[in-house]
């Protein structure tokens, strides 16, 4: 099976960018192809043989990465040069050199297998933050399992996936957008796997840390909702996570962005609406997470 991988830059960090590219140019096995997208910025000095694409604007987070994937193929599937997308942060690093060789592996394995969600730890530490690991029962990072969602930087896709199911929701710009295509991928039948010995090395950071996220965060979670779930679900699905949020007992900035992304998600058009099956509802709740938590 052919991998590719797909980096999106702001042109900040040239340093991390190379080592991860080095990383990826080391893995075992056939040569694994890259796509380096700037994102609204110049990409900086790569490798010889690592495509670019530069944009003039910043399209986000999603945006960025569906350029990276027609850069293979239109759409993905059928018509693309590879099998399996890697998407990984420009400032991670692969930590071992098996890592696309065991993607191809459990892909060639599974083939209701559509998303493997890599580790992310602390190069420095080892450790692996609870909120990078895609499930409820987060204590323990070593341990596999099959989940409802997937890192956004750091994951393996087979691009079947993106030809049956479509790309990420570029109107999200940032945050839910893997949520968004993993209930996607369930509802089409595919499966989704967290692998603790797929490791991308990342420093230890806080989501917070972007001016947008509490705003976006709430937006998002709107159109997800509104965009995916049952009508019987949305709004004890979003009533959820407002009280979750309040349990939080944010800053009141915090709590005002939040509310303003809030109605936001209510106000504004979160693009087509395919609600799941219920038996994909069924299927999560088996899972371990009911797409009301």
């Amino acid at each position: 099976m052919k991998v590719g991988a797909v980096i999106i830059t702001m042109g900040n960090r040239p340093e991390e960018l190379r080592a991860l590219l080095d990383s990826v140019a080391k893995q075992d096995g056939d040569p694994v192809e890259v796509v380096v997208v700037g994102n609204g910025s110049p990409v900086p000095e790569v490798p010889e043989g690592v495509r670019t694409v530069e944009l003039p604007e910043n399209l986000g987070i999603p945006g960025g990465r569906n350029v990276g994937i027609e850069a293979f193929g239109p759409g993905g599937g059928d018509g693309t040069d590879v099998d399996i997308l890697l998407f990984l942060d420009d400032d991670g690093l692969l930590a071992r050199t098996d890592t696309a060789e065991l993607c191809r592996q459990a892909f060639a394995a599974d083939p209701e297998l559509g998303i493997i969600s890599f580790r992310i730890a602390d190069p420095e530490t080892g450790v692996t933050q609870r909120r990078h690991v895609p499930r409820l029962r987060a204590s323990d990072p070593m341990r596999s399992s099959r989940v409802t969602t997937f890192l956004g930087g750091a994951n393996a896709v087979r691009t079947k996936v993106f030809a049956e199911v479509g790309a990420l929701p570029g109107e999200f710009f940032y945050a839910h957008e893997e949520t968004d295509l993993a209930w996607r991928a369930l509802n089409a039948g595919w499966m989704i796997d967290y692998r603790s010995d797929m490791v991308l090395f990342h420093p230890t950071t806080a989501p917070s840390r972007h001016a947008v996220y509490h705003r976006m965060v709430a937006r998002n979670r709107v159109w997800l909702a509104r965009r995916n779930l049952p009508a019987l679900l949305v709004p004890v699905y979003l009533g959820v996570w407002l009280l979750l949020t309040l349990a939080r007992r944010p800053s009141g900035a915090a709590l005002k962005a939040w509310f303003g992304g809030f109605r936001e998600g209510w106000a504004s058009s979160c693009g087509p609406r395919r609600p799941m099956k219920w038996r994909t509802v069924w299927r999560l709740t088996r899972l371990g997470r009911p797409p009301i938590i």
